[in-house]
């Protein structure tokens, strides 16, 4: 598939999904606080993909993204505890599509009984795609990072629903770059998208709703304001 073909592909698949956020009441528009303590005016609730309707089509679009996208990874890490939904239906729908390959999650606290430990499912080797809905701080990254390396695999790339394009916080204090830009840039992993701001804000514009265009200059405010560049 030619460059400018699979561009096109991806842009299709995120502004379907960004219809389907919002239709699903998982993206909404108002004013929200942040765990960074930002108002911001949208909100995305991966919880609230809440039956399996929504999931199997969620999964859908994970794997849409990852196989346009072109990544090859060996098997699938869900970190606890919104990953681990994520990261089991991805490879469901993976396995559906002819590509079964192997599941893993882990816990929060280690089980002191039966098989124990704080990892359940397949053995951790490989090139691991680590599954989760949006990355703020990007803690629960270095978490499942430290515990594919101590399994002796390799943390080889992330997939993750909304990319919000804004700056991280360290120590309470806005950074130049995004928890996405860190990721890529300082632990030198991929990381696929499902949608991006900028793709919310193209979906916005692509709309003559009076009240869609009202919260595009709030989301373009904010951007303005912490968008990372």
């Amino acid at each position: 598939m030619a460059l400018n073909d699979v561009k096109k592909e991806e842009g299709s698949i995120a502004q379907q999904f960004v219809q389907f956020a919002l239709d699903s009441g998982v993206l909404r528009f108002g004013q929200f606080k942040t765990k960074a303590g930002r108002m911001s005016p949208y909100f995305f609730n991966a919880g609230l993909f809440d039956d399996g309707a929504k999931l199997a089509r969620l999964a859908e679009f994970y794997a849409d993204r990852l196989i346009a996208s072109g990544l090859e990874f060996d098997m699938i890490f869900g970190p606890a505890y919104k990953g681990i939904p994520l990261g089991a239906t991805v490879a469901a729908e993976l396995a559906r599509r002819g590509r079964n390959i192997p599941f893993a999650y882990n816990r929060k606290e280690a089980k002191d009984h039966g098989e124990g430990g704080t990892l359940v499912g397949a053995q951790l080797k490989g090139r691991v795609l680590i599954v989760d809905d949006v990355m703020s701080a990007g803690t629960a990254v270095r978490e499942s990072i430290a515990a594919i390396r101590a399994a002796g695999a390799t943390p080889h790339a992330v997939a993750i629903a909304l990319d919000r394009q804004e700056k991280a916080t360290e120590n309470g204090v806005d950074v130049d770059h995004s928890a996405v830009q860190y990721v890529r840039k300082q632990l030198g992993m991929q990381v696929v998208a499902i949608a991006t701001l900028d793709d919310l804000l193209q979906y916005l514009n692509s709309r003559a709703d009076d009240a869609l265009q009202e919260h595009k200059e709030a989301v373009l405010a904010y951007r303005a304001r912490y968008g990372a560049a």
